[in-house]
């Protein structure tokens, strides 16, 4: 393994490790993508970007795995009330609060990342960043370009479930 990864594990091992963050596994977000890879892929991007551009990356890494901790069936209208991509934002940031302790960073950047729908300015050149990837992200997974499983396999995590095929 290289050391990006080796780094990017250390940084976010603890939640990693976490059955809330292995639940993303549970259900597709971008076609046949699931949650948690689309998260990993927004999270080790978001850190290297950071990494590069000098900006604190493990608030880019931690923000951007736990961007879309919303744990549910986005596609189950019953599973939510109102707006999918107003509404997760906030269920994220309060699951991901329940999880772990978020600096406010970290939480900004989770009820931003869907910035201008999600409500939420981003406050910090972290926050836009993570905004900006998951958008990159989105846009690969959903164009098939790129997926995303590669990278969870690349990183051994395991999904509490299997991960959405």
């Amino acid at each position: 393994m290289n050391r990006h990864i080796l780094d990017f594990l250390q940084t976010t091992r603890e939640l990693l490790e976490s059955d809330q963050v292995r639940m993303m596994g549970r259900w597709k977000h971008h076609g046949p993508i699931s949650t948690l890879d689309h998260s990993l892929f927004v999270a080790y991007l978001s850190y290297r970007a950071a990494k590069v551009l000098g900006l604190d990356a493990r608030a880019a890494a931690r923000g951007g795995l736990l961007h879309d901790l919303y744990l549910y069936d986005s596609k189950d209208k019953s599973a939510h009330p109102g707006w999918q991509c107003f509404d997760h934002p906030r269920a994220a940031a309060r699951n991901a609060g329940e999880l772990t302790w978020l600096s406010d960073k970290e939480r900004n950047i989770i009820l931003s990342h869907m910035w201008p729908l999600g409500g939420a300015l981003p406050r910090s050149r972290e926050a836009w960043l993570v905004d900006l990837v998951d958008t990159l992200c989105a846009g690969l997974e959903m164009s098939r370009v790129y997926h995303p499983a590669r990278l969870r396999e690349r990183l051994g995590v395991r999904p509490l479930l299997p991960a959405c095929a």
